[in-house]
């Protein structure tokens, strides 16, 4: 079995290349850079491809894979630039209705829990989507095109809303980056929201693994929840972190204002992945 990846270079693609590699298939990534994956060369096969090149031959070029693990999205986190629906919409869609129509038979996608807007509570598949900002926006009529795709040229199509992660690799301007520079520089308290909201938080790792799994099944799944279905506050996550690595930082709760882009509580349903992967 050969599985293709997009992004892997990437805060999730990484981790999803290991998950890959501990199943012992067959693995060709794309990149734009070689060196930025230097380290698995050794392991998987490094095609150097501008998904936004318009090149042919790609589903060949790539050796006609069995799975494509499609995890590329330009120009994040800004989420509210317009080149998201503009520019990389239409490539996207592009690369990803070339593969299909060469011949690719299973593609799973990484959509975001941002398809759903600012809607609070539990949020389950069956939730209408309701995207309040560009990325949501882009990332939700993709996975429309494609499904009208798929009505012309069937395949195996997987659709993987996102929630909220953290991890190795993550970008500095994300939470537990920022909060382990504060203490890094010795700084007395952390800046915070007041920490309240409720939101749906899993290990990067983790996430990397259910993909993985997903993936293998080779089944028309459609859209699928990956999260951990418990609502956590941000304070209380924080205060996890600071406690499992015996940080000394207090926490200074309500200098930022909360951010207006989300609703206050939200959270992903898993019914659906537990009953996939066995859970």
């Amino acid at each position: 079995m050969k599985v293709a990846v997009t992004g892997a270079s990437g805060f999730i693609g990484r981790h999803v290349l290991n998950a890959l590699l501990a199943q012992h298939v067959s693995v060709v990534t794309t990149t734009r850079d070689k060196n930025r994956l230097a380290e698995f060369s050794d392991r998987v096969q490094i095609v150097e491809l501008d998904l936004a090149g318009n090149e042919q031959g790609v589903f060949e070029r790539l050796g006609k894979p069995d799975i494509l693990m499609h995890l590329a999205w330009a120009g994040l986190p800004n989420y509210r630039s317009l080149h998201h629906f503009e520019s990389e919409l239409p490539r996207q869609y592009a690369f990803l209705q070339q593969m299909i129509k060469q011949g690719l038979p299973s593609l799973i996608i990484t959509g975001t829990c941002f398809e759903y807007g600012m809607q609070s509570g539990p949020l389950t598949e069956n939730t209408a989507t309701h995207p309040s900002n560009p990325y949501g926006f882009a990332k939700d009529a993709l996975r429309q095109q494609l499904e009208y795709l798929k009505q012309q040229v069937p395949f195996n199509f997987t659709w993987a809303r996102l929630f909220y992660m953290y991890g190795t690799g993550q970008a500095k301007n994300s939470l537990l980056p920022q909060l382990e520079a504060a203490v890094a520089q010795g700084a007395a308290q952390f800046n915070m929201s007041g920490g309240e909201q409720l939101r749906d938080y899993l290990p990067v790792s983790a996430i990397a693994r259910q993909l993985v799994m997903l993936a293998l099944k080779q089944k028309d799944i459609g859209i699928i929840n990956v999260c951990s279905g418990k609502p956590q506050s941000v304070r209380n996550l924080v205060e996890h972190w600071i406690q499992e690595n015996h940080w000394k930082i207090r926490l200074n709760l309500g200098y930022y204002a909360y951010p207006d882009h989300e609703p206050m509580a939200f959270w992903g349903c898993r019914q659906k992945l537990d009953t996939l992967l066995g859970q």
